[in-house]
């Protein structure tokens, strides 16, 4: 085994690394998590790597306790005596439905604690460290920040504000039509609709208004190109209308097998509201609009909306559709940290409207 490294500059390269590798774990768990954040862990004595793992669902057992088991089913039990862990937010030091990660870590052995993220939330924020260290643990905190911070935008925002943080998600041509002339279907090819599907996968609610229930009879579920976890349950399908007797009782949300994850708002001005409800009754932390133009625009006008996800086909479409009705909104938007992909003919433009979340 290769010795520790001696200077300050080899840990703190080495630290930085390791939560990154524990970033990559809490990765697996996005879509999987809510209300709670997805989280990693990695666990190493010198370079020897003794377990990783992350937080499955809400209700199991966190990123550290994972961790732990897998060290032991890894045959390195002996080898946490002393050991450090690496975790991107700050380990839970209170009873919920599990047990403080913190009491794991320290029945464990582990000498050293390192992680991304503080806690954000003021009742646990900091009660981690003067545990570990009442025990005599090294913690090292803010490592890799930056990227743990980004990571969980969408938790951090729900810690915040009590709602969930909102996608804008569209398809347009060129022209900014959602539907090209004389074809009243999607625009976007096989590629950019499996992406859609991978962002409903890390979803945990999909919104519409009733002309698109009405106009095109969506599933609005995960389906196309995507390999479902074990105990991932379809995103709430979430649906805002003047009336409920405008919709058809047999469109798909409401007669397929997932109809019991249908929710109906009827006559809804406060659209904030409306989010408490979904965070706070349903555990919704991130909310994907999927709606036409004229609702969009109303959520961009209430300044309701923080990532804007847009696939451009390369079509001039001409179609009827626009992608946002009217003509000045009351702010004129930025993306900020904007990326663009290429998948298939297609691509996708992806960033913030706040530089500040």
């Amino acid at each position: 085994m290769k010795s520790s490294p001696e200077t300050n500059a080899d840990r703190a390269f080495l630290d930085e690394a390791r939560v990154l590798q524990a970033l990559e774990l809490a990765h697996l768990g996005l879509g999987m998590t809510s209300p709670n954040p997805p989280v990693g862990a990695v666990i190493y004595k010198g370079d020897k790597f003794l377990g990783g793992g992350y937080h499955h669902r809400a209700g199991e057992p966190h990123a550290e306790r994972m961790a732990l088991v897998n060290a032991l089913e890894r045959g390195h039990g002996a080898d946490l005596n002393g050991a450090t862990i690496y975790v991107t937010l700050e380990p839970c030091s209170s009873y919920g439905k599990t047990p403080p990660c913190t009491r794991g870590i320290i029945d464990a052995g582990i000498r050293r604690v390192v992680y991304g993220l503080v806690d954000p939330d003021e009742r646990h924020r900091g009660r981690a460290d003067a545990l570990l260290k009442t025990e005599g643990i090294e913690v090292q905190g803010g490592v890799a920040e930056k990227a743990c911070r980004a990571f969980l935008r969408p938790w951090l925002h729900t810690v915040r504000t009590g709602c969930p943080w909102v996608i804008a998600k569209m398809g347009a041509t060129l022209d900014g039509r959602i539907v090209r002339w004389g074809n009243q279907h999607r625009v976007s090819g096989r590629e950019a609709l499996e992406y859609v599907h991978r962002l409903r996968l890390q979803s945990d609610a999909i919104l519409v208004g009733g002309r698109t229930v009405r106009t095109d009879n969506p599933q609005l579920t995960i389906r196309f190109g995507v390999e479902i976890p074990e105990g991932k349950k379809q995103p709430w399908r979430v649906v805002l209308t003047q009336s409920m007797k405008n919709l058809p009782p047999d469109a798909r949300i409401f007669t397929d097998e997932h109809s019991a994850r249908t929710l109906v708002y009827e006559r809804v001005d406060d659209f904030q509201g409306v989010l408490h409800e979904l965070h706070e009754k349903y555990g919704v932390v991130t909310l994907l609009l999927e709606c036409g133009g004229h609702l969009l625009r109303e959520w961009l006008d209430r300044d309701l909306v923080q990532e804007w996800v847009q696939i451009v086909s390369p079509y001039i479409g001409g179609g009827s559709e626009l992608l946002l009705s009217g003509n000045d909104l009351k702010i004129e938007r930025q993306l900020f940290d904007a990326q663009i992909q290429k998948f298939g003919n297609d691509f996708v433009i992806r960033g913030l409207l706040n530089k500040e979340l």
